[in-house]
């Protein structure tokens, strides 16, 4: 059975291009319909957190001097992930902080660290819900009225939220698309071919998929190719 690691971060700002570090990250591995384990940890950088993002997130910079270093965290982080596929909401932004803090802790050239693949929550919804009101998250777990705890814009409390969008969106993919499904069901590879899919091209794009899946046909990384914002 496929498992799933489902990611976010939270940082002092949008890009580490721009200078921005994580604050906090958390993982939630997703197994068939439930959550069976989770990571979280504030990890510390040294960078200064604004006032706007401290409450935003409610991590604020004496939170972070006592928080373990944020090489450590990537290291821990990385091995529960292992080569596990990986999910967020927004995946660019999320897999931009989870390369750069790899390489930030000398974590990127080992084994598996860094290599899993990421599929984007946020794509999949702009394909799958062309009806909710806008694509955030939190619209979307009221929208879907998703199980929450904890406080949004924690890392903890926004992975498990993007984990149960993830198995609601994989049960309507099954219910859609019953029909035209792969043996091997609505496993990470489809949902990372159907957020590169056009949305009035996912049912063709579900077949593609199965016929991959067939001998003698070509593999399954160039399927579905099309609009990808």
């Amino acid at each position: 059975m496929e498992t799933i690691a489902v990611i976010d971060f939270e940082t002092t700002g949008m890009s580490p291009r721009m200078g921005a570090r994580a604050t906090e990250i958390a993982v939630a591995l997703v197994q068939g319909e439930r959550i069976v384990d989770r990571y979280q940890s504030l990890m510390r950088t040294g960078a200064f957190v604004p006032s706007f993002i401290e409450r935003l997130t409610g991590i604020s910079n004496r939170m972070l001097d006592d928080a373990p270093p944020a090489a450590k965290v990537m290291r821990e982080a990385a091995a529960f992930i292992g080569n596990h596929p990986m999910v967020a909401h927004n995946a660019a932004f999320d897999r931009s902080f989870w390369h750069s803090e790899l390489a930030q802790a000398g974590a990127a050239g080992d084994d598996e660290a860094g290599t899993a693949s990421f599929a984007c929550t946020l794509l999949l919804s702009r394909r799958l819900n062309d009806e909710a009101p806008n694509h955030r998250l939190g619209t979307l777990a009221e929208w879907f009225d998703l199980p929450r705890e904890g406080r949004a814009h924690r890392a903890l409390a926004d992975a498990e939220v993007t984990a149960h969008l993830l198995l609601r969106m994989r049960r309507d993919v099954e219910r859609r698309f019953a029909d035209q499904l792969p043996d091997d069901g609505v496993t990470h590879g489809l949902l990372a071919a159907m957020q590169r899919a056009p949305r009035k091209a996912l049912a063709k794009c579900v077949a593609q998929y199965r016929k991959s899946a067939l001998p003698d046909e070509p593999g399954r990384e160039d399927v579905c190719p099309g609009d990808v914002r």
